[in-house]
């Protein structure tokens, strides 16, 4: 799959990117090859393949005990902020 430059403008002003006319075709060239080794990805016969819980045979994941390990210090910890209520945080509107 072979990317446009124009489709390389609207990748760069989504990830907010600032490139250079001389920078489009790089990009173009890394994204397409990128691309392809996904479609290569998307080629290989999974169909058969059964999903394993961990790399080796045999082996299972030690979990350890869904329990609290330390004590709750909100109130502690909220005493150096500037603005609580309920418990919450008050921050000041950055976004309009």
């Amino acid at each position: 799959m072979s990317l446009s430059p124009k489709q390389i403008e609207s990748i760069a002003h989504l990830a907010r990117l600032e490139l250079k006319a001389e920078e489009i075709p790089v990009y173009a060239e890394s994204l397409s090859r990128i691309f392809g080794l996904v479609g290569e990805l998307d080629r290989a016969q999974t169909a058969h393949v059964e999903p394993m819980a961990h790399p080796l045979e045999d082996q299972v994941q030690r979990l350890r005990a869904d329990e609290p390990t330390s004590i709750n210090q909100r109130d502690l910890y909220q005493r150096n902020a500037s603005q609580v209520e309920d418990g919450l945080y008050l921050v000041p509107k950055v976004i309009e």
